[in-house]
């Protein structure tokens, strides 16, 4: 028997998605390469934004240690500084620990979950058929795609985004010692940023993006990490001071900031795979977890027949998506440009400093409103 839902990808908008669409009685599958718990590549930084909506699915980040984030410092390359108080404040919790609850919940409310590889998605007269690296196939009215940042879906689709360039990297490790629990730390260096803020179990989170030509010139992680960025004296004070939790860091490749599209061969893309915002606005857990909503409550008016059809509910989902994320995106774009220009970006925080009030300004529009608790 077909499903109602196909959900590729088990990442935050996948797995949101799953829980929202089982709790209103979609029968939904969950394809997912890893089994949980594990850790990824990630700022592990939400905004409270999304506390309404998560509380509404019967999940409370804090039940799993949560830190409450309160507080933000942002620095230039040059260690120049500026702390304030975040707008609407936010949370830290390790995807470790956050993808493994709420995959529990979303299998708790019928989801069921299979760990494979999506070979291919073919849609033929007017249904999906996805199948797996184990000779699995399945069938679905509807597919959401949530297979990250880059995949081989992507490449079978031939999306625009893969042919331009993927020029970052990112790096991601947790850390024993001292870090205060309510603060997030975003600190710029040559040819990237860093974010720093405490998790659940005490760790504290260290994550960074990176310029791979930058990176290209040195011999290995710790090499770039002693000449690039150890020149802010922040994150020197970081890396002289913590004690690494992992057996290495994890890193990423080919990033890529490029336009995507919300919706791909009938496909309703959702999290990173419709688009990502740059880490300097600290905002993508949270984005993820917004798109996943706005998709279940589309894919629910389609099911019931408020939207008479596939194109409308295409349509309903591509403008949401673009209303709600377009100008988060731009922000991100132009505030991540302004730290890369130098001197201009040490001048830029003397002025923030001068006129406070500019800053959480900037930060609400890489933020989203408090979200509706709808299902």
């Amino acid at each position: 028997m077909p499903f109602n839902v196909i959900i590729v990808g088990g990442g935050l908008a996948g797995l949101t998605s799953a829980l929202h669409l089982s709790k209103k009685g979609l029968k939904v599958l969950l394809i997912e390469k890893h089994k949980y718990p594990r850790h990824k590549v990630c700022g592990e930084y939400i905004s409270n934004e999304v506390l309404p909506y998560l509380n509404a699915l019967g999940f409370n980040p804090f039940d799993f240690g949560a830190k409450n984030i309160t507080d933000l410092v942002l620095s230039t390359p040059g260690s120049r500084s500026i702390k304030i108080k975040l707008p609407l404040g936010g949370f830290s919790i390790s995807r470790y620990c956050i993808d493994a609850e709420l995959a529990k919940k979303a299998e708790l409310n019928g989801t069921q979950i299979v760990y494979a590889t999506v070979k291919d998605i073919q849609f033929k007269n007017d249904q999906f058929e996805v199948s797996t690296n184990r000779g699995e196939q399945f069938e679905a009215k509807l597919v959401i795609g949530s297979f990250g940042k880059r995949s081989n879906i992507d490449v079978k689709m031939n999306r625009d985004f893969m042919k331009k360039a993927s020029p970052f990297l990112g790096v991601k490790a947790h850390y024993k010692g001292d870090f205060p629990e309510n603060l997030v730390g975003l600190h710029n260096f040559e040819g990237g940023y860093c974010g720093i803020s405490k998790v659940e179990n005490d760790h504290i989170n260290v994550c960074y993006i990176a310029d791979f030509k930058s990176f290209k010139k040195f011999k290995n992680i710790e090499d770039f990490q002693v000449h690039v960025l150890r020149k802010n004296k922040f994150l020197k004070e970081a890396f002289q001071n913590y004690e690494l939790a992992f057996e290495k860091p994890l890193s990423i490749s080919q990033v890529s900031f490029a336009a995507k599209n919300p919706v791909e061969h009938h496909i309703i893309m959702c999290g990173d795979s419709a688009g990502m915002i740059h880490p300097l606005a600290g905002n993508g857990m949270s984005m993820a977890i917004r798109a996943a909503q706005m998709a279940s409550q589309q894919i629910l008016r389609f099911t019931s027949g408020e939207l008479e059809s596939r194109s409308a509910l295409e349509a309903s989902y591509s403008k949401l998506w673009n209303k709600e994320f377009g100008t988060r995106l731009k922000s991100g774009h132009i505030i991540s440009r302004l730290f890369r220009l130098g001197i201009l970006s040490e001048l830029m925080i003397l002025c923030l400093k001068i006129f406070p009030f500019v800053l959480p300004y900037i930060i609400k529009k890489t933020h989203g409103r408090p979200m509706k608790p709808e299902l």
